[in-house]
């Protein structure tokens, strides 16, 4: 008997479609993203990979490089509609930021909703948190505060953007805004503590445990906040199918270097001969747990903010043992990626997760 064989539309199909007039674009973007979510999401990718998407074609790129270049005369013309009348200049930049925010919102109504692009969606996004922050900080923040060190005017500013881009993102549900509003929070954060403990005087006093302010806790507990939301996300889509898998891994990007800042200059900073070794340390603390969750944004993150912080306040032509460190890490990230499905599942089979197993991806 002959084998029965099973009709399958393809990506080609679907194009022929728009192109015939069969169906509209938001119609195959939409069937695209159901019969990608029917299917899983997982499904063209190697075992143990987790899925990531910047852009989809040169065509979202070309669309970016038009909106970059669209918001540029954008910004000429209203700063010199602004600048040529300085009477009534506050009132004219709150009237252009209103405009502003209001052509953004139609852009992403068009290329998020109906378009469904991801790499013009991230540009808005930024688009729209910094035209929040400019207008906010205009709107409410005091020049002559600020010359004097007082911070606290920019507080309101601070949770006002946080709070449109939250407008925004439950409007669109943009993964990467989650990003943004954790920044602005920690920003914000930091505006606070300083206003209440002081202008750090040193790197040490802003994010070193033994430092004088708090700003070194703020930082920690706000990325430990931000993990635990970033799991929340990844919990509840486990098979990593919807876009609550891509909010968790965006805000896994953001958490994990706010975690390791922290940690890591701390133990930089006893300046100790032992210090690299407890970062290696701290480093297998973090592929442990990035490997259960299977998140590589997590540790890569938190590796590459390691580096950079050695390179910045070590270099290695002085000292050859953070040489030796970052080339212990490098062959460390190397090996884990290449057998990354296979550490994984052995580390599922041994720990005692329980329960926990039902919120992670499965196994290979």
């Amino acid at each position: 008997m002959a084998a029965d064989h099973q009709a399958v539309i393809a990506t080609d199909d679907i194009r022929a479609a728009v192109a015939s007039g069969l169906l509209n674009e938001r119609q195959a973007a939409s069937l695209t993203a159901l019969a990608h979510s029917r299917r899983g999401a997982r499904e063209d990718l190697d075992p143990g990979d987790e899925p990531f998407e910047l852009f989809r074609g040169f065509n979202e790129i070309f669309i970016m490089v038009g909106l970059c270049i669209l918001a540029s005369g954008w910004i000429g013309v209203a700063a010199w509609k602004i600048y040529g009348d300085m009477i009534t200049w506050k009132s004219t930049l709150a009237t252009v930021c209103l405009v502003s925010a209001g052509l953004i919102w139609l852009l992403a109504e068009y290329f998020i909703r109906r378009r469904r692009m991801v790499g013009p969606a991230i540009l808005l996004t930024i688009f729209f948190a910094g035209n929040a922050v400019f207008g906010f900080v205009q709107w409410k923040a005091q020049v002559f505060m600020l010359a004097q060190e007082d911070y606290s005017s920019l507080i309101l500013p601070g949770f006002l953007s946080v709070a449109a881009v939250g407008v925004f993102w439950l409007r669109f549900k943009v993964p990467f805004a989650m990003a943004i509003m954790a920044l602005g929070l920690f920003a914000t954060a930091l505006v606070m503590a300083a206003t209440r403990a002081g202008v750090p005087k040193s790197v040490e006093d802003l994010f070193v445990l033994s430092g004088q302010g708090v700003f070194a806790w703020i930082t920690l507990a706000l990325g430990i906040a931000t993990f635990a939301v970033a799991m929340i996300f990844d919990g509840s889509d486990p098979h990593r199918v919807t876009r609550r898998s891509a909010q968790g891994f965006w805000l896994h990007l953001v958490a994990s270097p706010m975690i390791i800042n922290t940690v890591a200059l701390s133990l930089l900073a006893r300046q100790s001969v032992t210090a690299q070794w407890q970062i290696l340390g701290l480093m297998a603390v973090f592929a442990v747990v990035a490997v259960v969750i299977d998140r590589r944004s997590f540790l890569l993150a938190a590796i590459g903010y390691v580096v950079a912080v050695i390179l910045a306040l070590n270099p290695l032509t002085e000292d050859v043992a953070f040489a030796v460190l970052i080339l212990a890490l490098g062959v460390f990230l190397v090996v884990l990626g290449a057998f990354w499905a296979r550490i994984r599942g052995a580390l599922i089979a041994v720990l005692p997760l329980g329960r926990l197993r039902h919120y992670l991806p499965p196994s290979h």
